[in-house]
């Protein structure tokens, strides 16, 4: 049996028609990109510079001048850096989880990490533990090391089963849930309906303040993507067939659980839990560079997309109220889900 691979040849994929994906997959992020960029619904972001031009005591005329430079480089822009690199991580991220767990209905989540970087951000805003929006995405890190190192050694019995693997990680990420539903019954209301937004997962206020983290940790895992992209393909086989090709199969998995761990708990640390984006980016990914496996920058890209175009959507459907983005990206990666388990039953 054979998860996410397919030989060369018929319906095969070569190095050159993955890059041509992935080019036309940049493309494509480019041009969300000035779609957002050109977008004219600034209705939300006049009212906060009116807001700023008001209590810093700039007349009116000065403010609508600087109205245009002031959302494009001052919100925009660090916003769109945010979305589109909070989407290329979960998207890398989903690509990884899937092939090691051999299941396309899998993510992060599926295996606790974002409960568990969830539970450790919400415990550090709550205890007052980090100041720094900037020690978020490292409290997200440790957090969802923490909980995928946990179900990693529950669900080892000479080896690991990427089926059991798989139920372990949705217990602890069910009790980790509970953990955080216990704390905001027994929290102060203003605490905690600060954690019930950041839980919410939005794009809403961040900057270059959350990007920076985020592009460095994806800027040091490159050459681990790098290897990664060729990891994945003999992970595809069964483990007995990946083994007699020269595979260390169980150090692979674990190499690559830790690569999705960091770059899932990284993004959301950054934006919050944002569903969904990490299941759907590595299968749309796959169907429309039309490869067999899972194209792991590719992957990426296609996250980055989603993520980019779901947040314009979030601003602009009911202005002048803006969607945080998580809830927008389950609305429409629910239903998706359930045609995914569907076509997958009846190809049973």
């Amino acid at each position: 049996m054979v998860y996410g691979i397919a030989a060369r040849g018929r319906g095969g994929a070569s190095p050159v028609k993955l890059a041509l994906a992935g080019t036309a997959l940049s493309a494509m992020t480019a041009g969300a990109t000035t779609v957002v960029l050109t977008s004219s619904s600034a209705t939300l972001d006049q009212f906060r510079f009116g807001q700023v031009g008001a209590l810093s005591g700039r007349d009116a005329g000065t403010v609508v001048r600087m109205l245009p430079f002031l959302v494009v480089n001052e919100l925009r822009v660090p916003r769109i850096a945010v979305g589109a690199l909070v989407g290329a991580a979960l998207g890398a991220a989903g690509a990884l989880v899937q092939t090691v767990t051999r299941n396309p209905l899998a993510g992060p989540d599926v295996i606790g990490v974002g409960h568990g970087a969830a539970a450790a951000t919400v415990l550090a805003l709550a205890t007052g533990a980090v100041s720094s929006p900037n020690a978020l995405p490292l409290v997200s890190v440790l957090g969802g090391l923490v909980a995928a190192a946990l179900v990693y050694m529950l669900a080892w019995r000479r080896g690991m089963q990427p089926s059991r693997f798989v139920l372990t990680g949705v217990g602890i990420g069910l009790a980790l849930s509970a953990v955080v539903q216990l704390y905001l019954t027994d929290s102060e209301l203003e605490a905690a309906e600060q954690v019930k937004l950041w839980l919410t997962g939005s794009l809403n206020g961040r900057g270059l303040e959350q990007a920076g983290p985020l592009a460095v940790v994806l800027v040091l895992s490159l050459p681990a993507l790098v290897w990664a992209s060729r990891a994945l393909r003999p992970l595809g086989l069964d483990p007995e067939t990946a083994a007699g090709l020269g595979v260390r199969v169980d150090r692979v998995r674990l190499g690559l659980t830790v690569l999705g761990v960091v770059l899932a708990a990284t993004a959301t640390g950054a934006a919050g839990p944002i569903g969904f984006v990490a299941l759907t980016a590595p299968q749309l990914a796959r169907r429309l560079t039309r490869t067999p496996q899972l194209p792991l920058l590719n992957a990426a890209s296609t996250g980055a997309i989603i993520l980019v175009a779901a947040d314009l959507a979030a601003r602009t459907l009911l202005p002048p109220l803006e969607i945080p983005v998580g809830a927008l990206t389950a609305l429409v990666g629910g239903p998706y889900l359930l045609w995914l388990l569907g076509r997958r039953t009846a190809t049973r």
